[in-house]
């Protein structure tokens, strides 16, 4: 099967171009491209259209998949709701790469950047087709297990400490990264288990089994497995939506479903959520 996606080099070689003019072009804003971590990807269906005179081909539906970072209260509310998405949950990262590949309608991301969340990410990603809903802001901050609450007070006190990460592409483990080199600790300085946590609740998980002394987490997760959470900051979990899709069935149950009662309820009995950013666009593609 032809690829989805062609490379820069596929490109110039099916234009019998140098892989300097193609640069030019995407430069220029003259031939489709996409973004996608740095690296260019150029969708086949839209160059091959682009080529014969037709303008951009309209790219097909995004599946109903919804993928990216693990939120409990959006997994909560995809049950309760009745939108019938299936859920892929991999990271913010993984989770963007795949809402631009249109292997996904629908992406949780909290991504931080230097400004805040998630819009930085999403601009260099050169997508189409979407937008960005407001979820909630959480409180994020350390998990820590009984024996050694008295003793962690802050990032810095995790050195020494047994760790549970998250995986390569979550957006908790960005963080993470940039909170360590904020404490001046180096990846040495902390004990970490050999598999990472790929969830908020098989992070919290763990500590509470006695995997790890700490990890970081929400607040609402802590509390749900009765361990002591030291709040650090406040960050934007948001929704990324094909453009289509949120007009679909499925997706108008879910965003009923945002707006009642029930949903306040419960962010209210898990804790650490604000819902304040519910519902309001934050990003809307080109």
């Amino acid at each position: 099967m032809d690829p989805a996606y062609l490379t820069t080099k596929e490109v110039a070689d099916l234009l019998r171009v140098r892989e300097r003019k193609v640069y030019d072009m995407v430069a220029t804003g003259e031939i489709p491209h996409r973004k996608i971590t740095g690296k260019l990807l150029f969708p086949q269906g839209e160059l091959t259209a682009w080529i014969e005179g037709e303008g951009a081909l309209r790219p097909s539906m995004r599946p109903d998949l919804v993928t990216g970072s693990h939120d409990p209260l959006l997994d909560w509310a995809l049950r309760e709701s009745g939108a019938g998405l299936a859920t892929l949950w991999n990271g913010s990262f993984d989770g963007l790469a795949g809402f631009a590949e249109g292997r996904a309608g629908l992406a949780g991301l909290h991504i931080p950047d230097a400004d805040g969340w998630n819009i930085a990410a999403l601009e260099a990603a050169g997508l189409r087709d979407a937008v960005l809903i407001g979820w909630a802001a959480r409180e994020r901050g350390l998990i820590l297990t009984p024996s050694v609450a008295d003793m962690v007070r802050d990032f810095g006190d995790l050195r020494g400490r047994r760790v549970i990460l998250r995986q390569e592409g979550a957006g908790t483990t960005a963080l993470f990264d940039r909170l360590m080199r904020e404490a001046g600790l180096a990846p040495g300085d902390i004990l970490t288990p050999t598999s990472p946590a790929h969830t908020e609740s098989d992070a919290a998980a763990a500590v509470a089994a006695g995997e790890a002394e700490a990890t970081l987490g929400i607040e609402s997760m802590a509390r749900q497995f009765r361990l002591t959470f030291r709040p650090l900051l406040q960050e934007r979990f948001d929704f990324l939506i094909d453009r289509r899709i949120y007009f679909t069935d499925p997706v108008q149950r879910l965003v009923a479903f945002m707006r009642s009662d029930t949903m306040v309820a419960k962010a209210a009995a898990l804790g650490g959520y604000d819902l304040t950013p519910m519902g309001q666009v934050r990003w809307l593609s080109p």
